[in-house]
């Protein structure tokens, strides 16, 4: 197979590295090859920078990249913003093309290009300067090391892969700050036995989580069906959440109810919670086996059928009776 070059290669940021190996927070972010963390000394150590400030105020710190291979290796220094992903609601962070509105607008490293040498480290101030203007709350980013060179995939397809690495800046802007979450666009998707009693019924639960506010928040979810009578079918927090839901930010998310009922009417209600703010949606659902489904689709059917020949017959009948009669007389002289 061709190696890849510049034109076809798939820039792919390797978001294991900028979701920060999700491992425990007292590592920096790194790859195997290189890291990048904020500057510390022994008696404060940072994994990410944690910072505050004014509208206005301009914030220097230092950004440390190491390198973890006997080869010199050269970086693209860059600011960026954070958001959630789609897939997860993992921590991630935008490309250095996209557009920056916060972090990754305010930020800039003294240095945009970096050459570490192997197994070094190479320190970089960095400024942020906070408009006057900027809303208060949480401004997620990150400071990223990008290596600019494509490597080969594993793939099959002739596509390359440049890696970086980012260490995370939580940056957050005095003023009011309002925790919101809400829970949208929920919907149940069924799955049952065409024969009931069969086969194990469950359920898909698939919901929008939407940080409305402008701080980070730790969501839960509870979820909650009741079907008829009111019975509680089940009542349960649900795990996969994103440990940060980021401002602005919407997850698209589901859950797995094994057990679901197969013959029921009823609602899921889910209720998100985090500090100082919580919201619940509900839908309705019907449960039915397929094969009831498909009896009572028959039913319908034939029914409709005959109530249409019934009318087209009564139709005929007052046609009969109302229809006009012709009386011929005949007169002998």
């Amino acid at each position: 197979m061709r190696k890849p070059s510049y034109a076809t290669a798939l820039l792919v940021l390797l978001l294991s590295a900028l979701n920060l190996l999700g491992g425990t927070p007292a590592h920096a972010a790194d790859n195997g090859s290189w890291s990048v963390f904020p500057y510390a000394t022994e008696l404060a150590q940072r994994p990410y920078f944690h910072l505050s400030a004014d509208p206005g105020e301009a914030l220097r710190d230092k950004v440390v990249v190491a390198n973890k291979t006997a080869q010199p290796l050269t970086f693209r220094l860059y600011a960026a913003d954070a958001y959630n992903t789609a897939r997860d609601g993992g921590f991630a962070v935008r490309t250095r093309t996209e557009r920056q509105r916060g972090v990754g607008l305010w930020a800039r490293p003294a240095r945009t290009r970096v050459t570490v040498p192997g197994h070094g480290k190479v320190t970089v101030p960095v400024t942020i300067r906070v408009p006057r203007g900027a809303e208060p709350g949480d401004h997620p980013g990150a400071i990223v090391a990008l290596d600019e060179r494509v490597a080969a995939s594993d793939g099959s397809l002739a596509l390359g892969v440049r890696q970086a690495v980012a260490a995370r800046v939580y940056l957050r802007v005095s003023g009011p700050t309002m925790p919101a979450i809400a829970v949208e666009d929920v919907r149940v998707d069924q799955h049952r036995p065409v024969v009931p009693g069969t086969g194990d019924s469950t359920a898909v639960i698939s919901y929008t989580l939407h940080n409305r506010g402008n701080v980070t928040l730790d969501p839960a979810v509870r979820l909650r069906a009741d079907g008829l009578f009111g019975r509680t079918l089940v009542s349960r927090g649900l795990t996969g959440l994103p440990s940060e839901l980021l401002p602005r930010q919407r997850v698209r998310l589901t859950a797995r109810w094994s057990g679901a009922p197969q013959f029921d009417w009823g609602d899921v209600t889910l209720t998100a919670s985090a500090r100082q703010t919580h919201e619940s949606a509900s839908t309705s659902f019907v449960a039915m086996p397929w094969l009831v489904v498909a009896v009572l689709a028959v039913v319908l059917v034939v029914g409709t059928v005959l109530l249409r020949v019934r009318q087209v017959r009564g139709r005929d009948r007052v046609g009969a009776v109302d229809a006009p009669r012709v009386v011929v007389r005949s007169t002998a002289r």
